[in-house]
């Protein structure tokens, strides 16, 4: 009786652990999804950033031309 108890607690016990694995990891993974998010998003404002720079060199250099 005492190692039916004994296995019941330890099956107990080790599925918490699995849950909290399980949990831990989901967290990572929606972690590292938010960082890729946050990658493309960087990726996508500095290339705007790089139109608008050459925009206004094109227009600096057309007000220089027309003097």
């Amino acid at each position: 009786m005492k190692w039916i108890l004994s296995g019941v607690a330890i099956l107990a016990l080790s599925a918490c652990g699995v849950e909290t694995a399980s949990t831990a990891a989901t967290g990572a993974a929606i972690k590292k999804q938010e960082l890729e998010q946050g990658k493309k998003t960087m990726e996508q404002m500095q290339q705007r950033l790089d139109q608008a720079n050459s925009q206004v060199q094109q227009r600096a250099e057309q007000a220089g031309g027309e003097k």
